[in-house]
């Protein structure tokens, strides 16, 4: 039943009445047509095709596409050993490359979903990569080596640079051949890229030195340009000036960070113009399966969205319609226009990638942080998982309890409490 005006508190009550019921027969409805069983999928085998279930709607894992290796110098200085000046010695290198870890267009290491995506790609290559946020040129550029003969080298720190994309292994519903249905891990709409390297190694070379092709060792040789006049002639000992190779190099370096952050991450849109809502007409809930608290829009701007009861007093604030709405390979993508507010459903702008960033209500626009993608249970359950589309981010809540907030999980909850349901009012 919906609503299309303003009503008495008898009529509230009546509506009140009349959803409980439809909510306890589509609640029957979905525990006969959904999957039988209610933990999650483990996450070590999960691949596009394999079978989900209704628990695993509001998670996701990220699918490794492809990968590339590069072995890549970070740090660099030529040097002279002559006779005399042998033994061991600390140098002083310059930065050649500076490689950042960074997963997705944002670049950010925050939560599971980000470790997770490092941790097949390495998992993939059999090497051991960084997952977490760090920058090669945070490392100290001091090398420490033991000079046994004279001659040109190249002192060296370097590492193996590892590149790819990925994307995201959503549970959702798909049609098989005879007409039927059934949940299944599909590849999402959003993926991305990702770089990260494995532990620096540091060294030196010459010219004459034998070196396996492909290392790093290698790298660093083809930077002495060993095949010049100077690299042949008689020098002092000490440091050389870089050759046009390294200048080259470090001419098309990005700017070095200032921060814990990759320079230059993309930002959502403005939100100063307020859109125009194409909104179905069917109004729904967005409730805990089998249970009485939904999710309630903040009558407070500085507030988020919570798990609320309904009831005659809840003025529409749980009443939400889909609007703008498509549909991509069986998923939904719409914005949660709340009916009591007359706002949508976002996640805050100012650090939108935050792990656990609640989900609150501001004036509708055109805006990705405004966006959701919906994935569903078989026909005639109302179970769903929902995913902003700016973060990739899936919607969740820590613990069941009145006034708990709706977060986002970069890996959804494993625990099936990013699962609920679409209910029609």
């Amino acid at each position: 039943m919906r609503l299309i005006g303003p009503v008495s508190h008898l009529g509230r009550s009546r509506m009140a009445v009349t959803a409980a019921a439809a909510a306890v027969a589509v609640t029957a409805m979905s525990l006969a047509a959904s999957p039988a069983a209610a933990t999650p999928t483990g996450t070590a085998a999960v691949r596009p095709g394999d079978t989900c279930t209704a628990a695993d709607l509001g998670t996701r894992h990220p699918y490794i596409k492809t990968t590339e290796v590069s072995p890549t110098i970070t740090h660099f200085k030529g040097w002279f050993i002559t006779e005399g000046t042998t033994g061991n010695q600390t140098i002083t290198t310059s930065t050649q490359t500076t490689i950042s870890v960074s997963v997705g267009l944002n670049g950010n290491v925050e939560g599971g979903f980000a470790v997770e995506t490092l941790s097949k790609a390495g998992a993939s290559l059999g090497l051991n990569v960084k997952v977490d946020y760090s920058s090669t040129s945070s490392e100290s550029n001091s090398v420490t080596w033991n000079f046994g003969q004279p001659g040109y080298y190249g002192v060296y720190k370097g590492t193996k640079k590892v590149t790819g994309t990925y994307a995201s292994l959503n549970c959702n519903r798909v049609q098989q051949g005879d007409g039927s249905w059934a949940l299944k891990w599909s590849e999402g709409p959003e993926g991305g890229n990702f770089t990260t390297y494995t532990t620096l190694e540091e060294g030196a070379v010459r010219c004459q030195d034998q070196v396996p092709a492909g290392s790093v060792m290698a790298k660093a040789r083809d930077l002495l340009d060993c095949g010049s006049a100077a690299a042949k002639a008689e020098h002092p000992a000490g440091a050389v000036a870089p050759t046009a190779q390294q200048k080259r190099d470090r001419l098309v370096q990005p700017p070095a960070l200032t921060s814990g952050k990759p320079a230059g991450q993309p930002k959502a849109t403005g939100r100063s113009t307020r859109a125009a809502l194409d909104c179905q007409a069917e109004v729904y809930k967005i409730a805990v399966p089998g249970k009485p608290l939904s999710w309630g829009a903040p009558i407070l701007a500085a507030d988020g969205i919570r798990l609320r009861p309904s009831s005659i007093f809840s003025a529409h604030l749980d009443n939400w319609r889909l609007c703008n709405v498509t549909e991509r390979n069986g998923v939904i993508e719409a914005s949660l226009w709340n009916w009591g507010i007359g706002g949508c459903a976002t996640i805050a702008g100012q650090n939108p990638a935050a792990e656990r960033a609640a989900l609150t209500t501001v004036t509708c626009t055109e805006d990705d942080l405004q966006r959701f993608y919906i994935y569903r249970d078989v026909p005639g359950s109302p179970k769903i998982g929902v995913q902003n589309k700016y973060t990739g981010s899936m919607m969740g809540h820590d613990r069941y309890a009145d006034g708990e907030f709706i977060r986002q999980y970069s890996s959804g909850r494993q625990d099936g409490t990013g699962t609920y349901s679409l209910i029609r009012v």
